[in-house]
């Protein structure tokens, strides 16, 4: 089964139970996925069921859905589209790394296969989104990564590796503050409000909200 086989809804679900991990997260709940979808959680357990009698995901009472091997790879068919879309839009068609999430979330959908296969190979395969986040071959081979957040960083060197897309305000004020994917940087200070980096020699303090949503590359750290 492919992606185009399946529901927009359905394509979404599973995507968001495999995002929802990617990056060391706990497993979606049916309560959880109702908040995301903005939904009530009968609703979720309707489309939990389908997904379930399609062989896409396993259901045990009480515990949330995993996916089967079929719908992880749907989920990450969906994921490729999703971040190639976001990379084409910010390299190609000039938009800023804060405003492609929602438009990926629209044209994800409407996308062929061959159509992101072509983006794929004009963009000249990149390895990541504007945001970081590893982008998955056409054989549903993706990157994986155990990352450091910068909330809970030790002082050190450290490279970024990814900025969470989930709010485009912090986007924005990150990127104002240099803080972007493959930037090298100091962890200079940490107390549970702030954290204050060295960016090429000049320091930026960065509440807790926005040091949540920084990745940092455990291996570039100093020792």
């Amino acid at each position: 089964m492919r992606a185009g086989e399946v529901s927009e809804v359905s394509q979404d679900y599973l995507k968001a139970i495999w995002s929802a991990q990617e990056w060391g997260g706990d497993p979606m709940t049916a309560t959880e996925l109702a908040n995301r979808f903005g939904t009530t959680k009968a609703n979720v357990t309707e489309v939990l069921k389908r997904l379930d009698e399609l062989g896409l995901i396993t259901r045990v009472p009480y515990k949330p859905p995993v996916l089967t091997e079929q719908g992880t790879a749907i989920a990450l068919s969906m994921v490729r589209r999703h971040r190639l879309i976001e990379t084409f839009l910010v390299k190609s068609l000039g938009y800023s790394w804060d405003e492609v999430h929602d438009e990926a979330e629209i044209l994800e959908h409407a996308a062929s296969d061959r159509l992101i296969d072509r983006i794929d190979a004009f963009l000249g395969n990149p390895t990541s989104d504007p945001h970081g986040d590893p982008i998955p071959g056409p054989d549903g081979r993706v990157d994986s990564h155990t990352p450091t957040l910068l909330a809970e960083a030790t002082p050190g060197r450290y490279q970024v590796l990814r900025v969470s897309d989930a709010d485009p305000v912090v986007l924005g004020k990150l990127a104002e503050a240099g803080v972007l994917p493959d930037v090298a940087l100091d962890v200079v200070d940490r107390t549970d409000e702030a954290v204050t980096v060295d960016i090429g020699g000049k320091q930026e303090t960065l509440d807790s909200a926005l040091a949540a949503a920084v990745y940092l590359d455990v291996a570039s750290s100093a020792s």
